[in-house]
């Protein structure tokens, strides 16, 4: 289906890109796609980063005049993460850097916004899970120039629990046979991915979502075999192993006030946030847990937590195929955005 607003799509070159924890991004690109137009003053921008695995192409859904975000209002900015196979990516480069922060993709696409596109301030950073960290970081690196945050299951800080669970997937793609070390493979790894893809399932969805047997009844499944295999292992093995294990580092190591400025004190990195904050948790998202935002929310200036009453876990937060949550979801960010 053809958009009626505009839509952009291109490449910025960034030349050598030296990321904070060491290394450089040889030719560095940053893929984006824009949704919208650029105001005279500048300032209708709505950066909207990349969830985990996910590029431009699986963020446009909510993108339209009736839907979350509207492109006849805003220019919406969709970055695509390093590692998504579209900007510049481990699998793509031996030599990429073993670690390439949230707080190195924001920056990045600090110049996308700013030097590229010549906007002049951000009207919200919007984002789901990863992508909420990286709206997290906006509006923490850069307090002067957002206006409003929006983050979807997402959190300032990548909790102890939550590190957990990416260990298990880290080091489920280290026992491969093909892993050479350091998140380098020999060869595409296909029965590590499809066990990582297992894992994931039982903590991308909730114990309720399983109980009530959502994939049957909502999904379509057939079966719970089918459901896992059509929905994630078929899904991951379309990603390659290096940026599934490159992308699960940002994640793991995901923390706003990890820079000099705050010297990891995530009290002082919240507090210095003059954005309005609209927090969106799932209640049952095994992740990103309501209390870890409520935590968040003590330090905040002008904050709001909102919690999505679902089954669904994580994916309340990016409900396509939801129209409860979707609904929930619209409601309120256009309210956010409009307030």
């Amino acid at each position: 289906m053809t958009a009626s607003w505009p839509v952009a799509n291109g490449v910025l070159d960034l030349g050598d890109y030296e990321v904070e924890r060491g290394g450089v991004i040889r030719d560095a690109k940053l893929s984006w796609q824009t949704h919208g137009t650029l105001n005279a003053a500048g300032d209708n921008v709505i950066v909207y980063p990349c969830s985990y695995g996910a590029t431009q192409v699986d963020l446009s859904w909510l993108i339209g005049p009736d839907l979350v975000l509207d492109p006849e209002k805003w220019f919406i900015v969709i970055p695509d993460m390093f590692s998504n196979g579209l900007s510049s990516s481990a699998a793509d480069d031996d030599d990429f850097p073993a670690l390439v922060t949230m707080a190195d993709n924001v920056r990045a696409q600090h110049r996308l916004i700013f030097e590229e596109f010549g906007a002049t301030r951000i009207a919200a950073s919007y984002g789901f899970s990863m992508g909420a960290g990286q709206a997290y970081h906006w509006a923490a690196l850069y307090p002067e120039l957002v206006e409003r945050a929006i983050i979807v299951c997402g959190s300032a800080r990548t909790s102890l629990h939550n590190r957990v669970f990416l260990s298990g997937l880290l080091r489920t793609l280290e026992a491969a046979p093909e892993h050479l070390g350091g998140g380098r493979f020999s060869a595409e790894p296909h029965a590590a991915v499809r066990a990582f893809a297992n894992i994931y399932a039982g903590w991308g969805l909730s114990q309720d979502f399983y109980r009530e047997r959502l994939f049957e009844t909502v999904l379509g499944a057939p079966d719970l075999a089918t459901f896992i295999r059509t929905d994630w292992e078929e899904s991951f093995a379309q990603n390659r192993a290096a940026n599934l294990y490159a992308q699960a580092l940002t994640w793991q190591e995901a923390d706003i006030s990890a820079n000099p400025l705050c010297g990891g004190d995530l009290t002082a990195a919240l507090s210095s946030i003059t954005a309005r904050v609209l927090l969106m948790p799932g209640t049952t998202d095994l992740y990103f847990r309501v209390a870890d935002n409520a935590a968040e929310l003590e330090h905040l200036k002008h904050g709001r937590l909102t919690p999505i009453e679902s089954s669904w876990g994580h994916r309340a937060g990016n409900p396509r195929t939801i129209p409860a949550d979707f609904e929930f979801l619209a409601t309120h960010v256009r309210a956010w955005l409009s307030d």
